[in-house]
């Protein structure tokens, strides 16, 4: 006989679950509440272990049902690369911390509890270069947050732009190889300047106004810091008695947005390809830790039904003007990763990680990222147990009865592996699982676009009347440029033609700096592009500028016998401000001031270009100023400064060299200020505006094309 108090796994407790007949007749098999509950891999309570989501009783199954996919996937890959995308990225752990509770419309308590600190981590990205390339190509940057809740883990897979290429899924494998190096001879790396990327965007209407975004100068960004960030697609929160409210999700900087010239950027590259990451690195370890808002857009059915486009359409944005944004909560990255890879490059995102309380819509493109993301998750990192390392791993206790697998760290205890069971164990909570929102969904079965996603040009155009003068130029500027490296003729003239139902000033503007001898033919639409749709100023980075240098960077050039009581009032003053500075010299030794002290320097003045920095200062002696006046590179940071609209302070004794470097009297507009006694402050306060954008008008041979797109 067996002894089964000596050997408890033999015992069988009483049975915890009950069978229950459903209103129509359907049978559920749901455990009694009490003791563990049963919760997916990212931690998340399940609510219903027997059944998959599906449309109606006898319907078809819907990618909605991540615990499903999870669990099937899991065990297809229990027996058992670098990113295709976004492959080059830079993350840091942050905290979270909500200000204003939504518990009207939804049940997630990371949105529910005022006050409580939720454990982050956000990686930021470019889209289409290798894990080699250099920080400032002109790309897309993936925003991507991950939240530790107390309910398992919660992703925001988003952009810092708010649109996308495509509407539907089944298209994003065809834009990546189009985006991304020809095939043939593999280039070019990390950018779109080529005949596949145009040939694809020519004959995919739908992406237009993603190519305003683009083209726009959001895609060159400052720096992580500056950079807005945004779910894209349109979730549901669902509340207590299961009611759905629409919600976009927004990420937006303390420090107020900003980019660079086009110029700069591919300077910059050659300078410091790892840019970005260290600009980050360094705020952070100096304490200065960036902070975004957490935002969002609510909306019901009634404004979905009137609203001019369909709020499952990735390529629409909802303007603020007609949803504010609900600021309920911000961020702060405050701690650097110990290890790039175990952290940065191990850490997987899936849009569909969410909690209860947070759940999908129907958007095509959302539904298809959902299946996606856990695929090719489990073929980067070698299987399906990729939630068990740490950056992944949720921060409660994770039970299940999947097991095995590659670099499984984890497994079952005892006898038990399926469920139901009757030894025990954990058990699916129908009052504390995971519910999806109830939809109705009719229809036929069928592989088709809605008619509501047919217009293709209104927003491209509303976003673009939205820029600041100077903004649509630079969009002018850098379709030009891109459509100059595709060789054939008849993608550039498409391309225009394009351009004409978004705005025939900027399809003039293109057509002149591409040299076309006549106008091509406005594209077919399928619908008629909207005139009435009024500028936005919450797209446009100009519009929204802070008027402020905190978080930004003075390169203060110096020589022997500067200044010392000038280089001190400067650093005084950037201090004040918020921002940092560093010394650049013609020896990274430093230079002796004035008054006898040794000044080290941050950069020698070769390698320390203007360029990386946000204004400049030139505090140098006038046998200083003769010597820098023989070195290019010195006339270079000075110029490059100037060309860039940059923000330039000087010392009496610099002005000789200036006028060697090309700046001469005539020049001296309202961003060239001399340093005199007690302005220090007042240069560094005026820095805070960044740029001088009325001086490009002047030193850009483009500007003509741009101020008289007639000439075509």
């Amino acid at each position: 006989m067996t002894d089964t108090a000596a050997n408890p796994d033999t015992t069988a407790p009483e049975p915890t679950y009950d069978t229950q007949v459903g209103n129509g007749g359907e049978l559920h098999q749901t455990a009694r509440d009490g003791g563990d509950v049963l919760t997916t891999q990212q931690g998340v309570p399940v609510a219903d272990d027997q059944n998959t989501l599906k449309v109606g009783e006898r319907g078809p199954h819907l990618l909605d049902d991540f615990h499903f996919r999870e669990k099937i996937f899991h065990f297809d890959h229990e027996r058992i690369p670098e990113r295709v995308v976004h492959a080059r990225g830079y993350g840091a752990h942050g905290t979270f911390t909500l200000n204003e509770s939504l518990e009207d419309v939804t049940v997630a308590k990371v949105l529910t509890e005022v006050g409580v600190d939720t454990p982050m981590f956000v990686r930021f990205s470019t889209v289409a270069g290798n894990k080699g390339s250099a920080d400032l190509a002109r790309d897309v940057r993936g925003f991507a947050a991950k939240f530790y809740t107390p309910e398992g883990n919660w992703d925001i897979v988003g952009n810092n732009i708010p649109v996308f290429f495509i509407q539907d899924a089944i298209k994003f494998p065809d834009l990546i190889h189009a985006a991304k190096q020809e095939p043939d001879r593999g280039f070019p790396q990390a950018q779109t300047a080529h005949d596949n990327f145009w040939d694809f965007i020519s004959l995919t209407p739908e992406s237009m106004h993603m190519i305003m975004w683009i083209m726009s100068d959001r895609t060159i960004p400052r720096g992580f810091r500056f950079i807005e960030g945004f779910g894209v697609h349109t979730f549901r929160l669902i509340n207590a008695e299961g009611k759905g409210t629409y919600v976009k999700f927004h990420f937006k900087p303390k420090l107020g947005l900003q980019s660079v010239l086009w110029n700069e950027a591919v300077k910059v590259n050659g300078a410091d390809p790892d840019f970005h990451r260290r600009d980050l690195w360094n705020a952070i370890d100096q304490g200065d830790f960036p902070e975004w808002d957490l935002g969002v857009q609510l909306f019901d059915d009634d404004f979905a039904d009137s609203f001019q486009f369909d709020v499952l359409d990735s390529t629409k944005l909802i303007p603020e003007e007609q949803i504010p944004v609900r600021i309920i909560g911000s961020f702060k990255l405050d701690r650097l990763v110990d290890n790039f890879f175990a952290e940065t490059e191990q850490v997987a995102f899936c849009t569909q990680n969410v909690v209860p309380g947070i759940g999908f819509t129907n958007d095509p493109l959302l539904q298809g990222r959902n299946f996606s993301y856990l695929d090719t998750q489990l073929k980067r990192l070698g299987g399906p147990n990729f939630t068990h390392i740490p950056v992944n791993a949720p921060k409660i206790p994770v039970k299940n009865y999947q097991q095995d697998g590659h670099m499984a760290m984890r497994n079952p205890k005892g006898r038990v592996n399926y469920e139901p069971n009757s030894w025990g164990g954990p058990r699916e909570s129908p009052t504390r699982g995971y519910r999806h929102f109830a939809a109705q969904e009719t229809g036929r079965t069928a592989k088709v676009r809605s008619s509501t996603f047919a217009d293709h040009y209104s927003q491209a155009r509303q976003f673009f009347i939205s820029q600041a003068e100077i903004e649509k130029k630079h969009i002018g500027d850098a379709l030009t440029f891109e459509l100059s490296k595709v060789i054939r003729v008849d993608i550039r003239e498409t391309m225009v033609g394009h351009l004409r139902n978004i705005d025939e000033d900027l399809a003039k503007t293109v057509a002149t700096g591409l040299g076309l001898t006549s106008m091509p033919p406005a594209a077919k639409a399928a619908v008629e592009t909207r005139q009435d749709l009024p500028a936005s100023d919450a797209l446009s980075i100009v519009k929204n500028a802070k008027g402020s240098f905190e978080g930004r960077k003075l390169g203060i050039l110096v020589t022997d016998g500067a200044s010392a009581k000038t280089v001190n009032a400067l650093v005084a003053a950037v201090k004040a401000a918020g921002a940092v500075h560093e010394i650049v010299a013609p020896k990274v030794g430093g230079a002796k001031l004035d008054d006898g002290a040794m000044l080290p320097a941050d950069q020698k003045v070769d390698g320390g270009p203007s360029i990386l920095y946000d204004a400049v200062a030139v505090v140098v002696s006038a046998d200083g100023a003769k010597m820098l006046s023989k070195d290019k590179t010195a006339k270079d940071f000075v110029n490059d400064a100037f060309g860039h609209c940059k923000f330039i302070g000087y010392s009496a004794e610099a002005k000789p060299f200036l006028a060697k470097a090309g700046i001469v009297d005539e020049d001296m507009d309202d961003g060239v200020i001399a340093l005199d006694d007690g302005s220090a402050e007042a240069f560094v306060k005026t820095c805070g505006q960044l740029r001088l954008w009325d001086r490009e008008l002047d030193v850009d041979l483009d500007a003509d094309a741009f101020l008289a797109p007639d000439a075509a």
